[in-house]
C-alpha cells in the first residue's frame, strides 16, 4: 500500500514495535454490510443518526488510505432501499456492490470471493443488523480463518439487548470489537505522517463529534491569531 510505504515517523518512533493485533491501511479488508433504508427503520441500539455519522467516518477513511472494501446489500431494489448516503459519497459506483438473497453475507460465494481477492488477513465488518448480518458474517469468516473486527458503533440491531448479546456471543468466539473513530486513529497512528495529516484532520472536523469540534476550535484560533498578528 503505497501510502503506507510514505509512513514518515519522527526519528524518536518505531511502528514496528506496534502489536501485529493493530489494524493498518496494508493489513485488512473493511467489509460494509446492509447499510440500508429499510434496514436502518428498525434500528433501536443506537440512533440512526449516530450510526449514519460513524458510517460516514469509516468510508471518508477507507477512500483516504486506500483500504480495499466490499460493499454489499441485501435485496437492494425489492425490499431493503439504497445504501446510506454517507457510503455512497466515498464509493459512488453502485455496480461494484454485491446484492445477495442470504442473510449471511458469507454464504454468498461473490462475497467470499471478493474478500479473498485482496488477500488481507484481517476483516473489519460493519453493518445492519449486528444479531443476523454481522453476527453471522463475522462467525463464518472466523471459521474460514480471517481475524475478523467489528466496529460496533457503526452497527445495529432491533434492540439495545439484540446488538449487545451479539457483540458478546462475538468476543466470546474471539472476533474483537471497535468503534469508528478507534479504526480512523488506529490507521493513522502517527500525527507525523505529513502525507495524510491535512485530509485526516478534515475528515475527523466532519465526522468526529467532539473531538472534530476540538481540532475546528483549535485551527479557527491559530488562524485569527495568524491573522491578528499580521495587522
Amino acid at each position: 500500500m503505497a501510502q503506507w510505504k510514505q509512513y514518515n515517523p519522527n526519528k524518536n518512533n518505531d511502528p514496528a514495535n506496534a502489536s501485529k493485533e493493530l489494524i493498518n491501511p496494508a493489513n485488512h479488508t473493511l467489509m460494509l454490510i446492509d447499510h440500508e433504508s429499510q434496514m436502518a427503520f428498525a434500528v433501536e441500539s443506537n440512533p440512526i443518526d449516530e450510526i449514519r455519522n460513524n458510517v460516514g467516518l469509516i468510508s471518508a477513511i477507507s477512500q483516504l488510505y486506500e483500504i480495499p472494501t466490499v460493499i454489499t446489500t441485501v435485496a437492494e431494489k425489492s425490499f431493503s432501499g439504497p445504501v446510506f448516503p454517507e457510503v455512497r459519497e466515498f464509493f459512488p459506483d453502485e455496480s461494484g456492490y454485491i446484492d445477495r438473497t442470504t442473510m449471511n453475507s458469507w454464504e454468498d460465494t461473490r462475497v467470499v470471493k471478493a474478500v479473498g481477492a485482496f488477500k488481507k488477513p484481517k476483516l473489519v465488518l460493519a453493518g445492519l443488523w449486528t444479531e443476523v448480518c454481522i453476527l453471522s458474517a463475522a462467525l463464518s469468516a472466523l471459521e474460514d480463518g480471517y481475524d475478523v473486527y467489528v466496529i460496533t458503533d457503526a452497527c445495529g440491531g432491533v434492540s439495545k439487548e439484540a446488538h449487545d448479546m451479539s457483540i458478546a456471543r462475538m468476543m466470546q468466539a474471539g472476533i474483537k470489537p471497535m468503534t469508528a473513530m478507534q479504526y480512523g486513529l488506529e490507521i493513522h497512528r502517527d500525527w507525523e505522517r505529513s502525507d495524510t495529516y491535512v485530509q485526516m484532520n478534515d475528515i475527523m472536523k466532519k465526522w468526529g463529534g467532539a473531538y472534530g469540534l476540538g481540532i475546528d476550535y483549535k485551527k479557527t484560533l491559530d488562524k485569527w491569531e495568524k491573522e491578528h498578528s499580521e495587522k
